[in-house]
């Protein structure tokens, strides 16, 4: 499957659920871990856990399936494997300390939405 094709899906599926400041960065250059990921925050713990359950539910639906879901019960930052794709979805406070954005600035950076291209 098309790793871009994961991206855009799992970004649809967030922003319908309202996760705030979607961002994806491309890792394929600089990694072997993937080739994207795709960082979020929620509002409140029952908000992340909303986004981490419909986003398992509706990429299931589209024949996309992780390989390995950390951090649900606390809910302060969930990572979902979709193998060439990872969804980070952070408590706001969280995603400011542990900063991905910075840790992956090799990384080809752009904030998600509908109708934005990647830098």
């Amino acid at each position: 499957m098309k790793p871009n094709k994961i991206v855009d899906k799992a970004v649809g599926i967030l922003e319908d659920k309202k996760a705030r400041d979607i961002e994806v960065i491309d890792i394929s250059e600089v990694s072997t871990l993937a080739d994207f990921f795709v960082i979020c925050n929620g509002t409140s713990i029952t908000h992340i856990k909303t986004l981490a359950d419909e986003l398992e539910l509706k990429m299931a639906e589209a024949g996309y399936r992780y390989y390995h879901k950390e951090g649900y019960n606390s809910a302060r930052w969930i990572l979902m494997d979709f193998g060439e794709v990872v969804v980070h979805i952070f408590h706001e406070e969280d995603r400011s300390f542990y900063n991905l954005e910075r840790l992956w600035s090799d990384g080809k950076s752009r904030l998600a939405g509908r109708g934005r291209d990647m830098k």
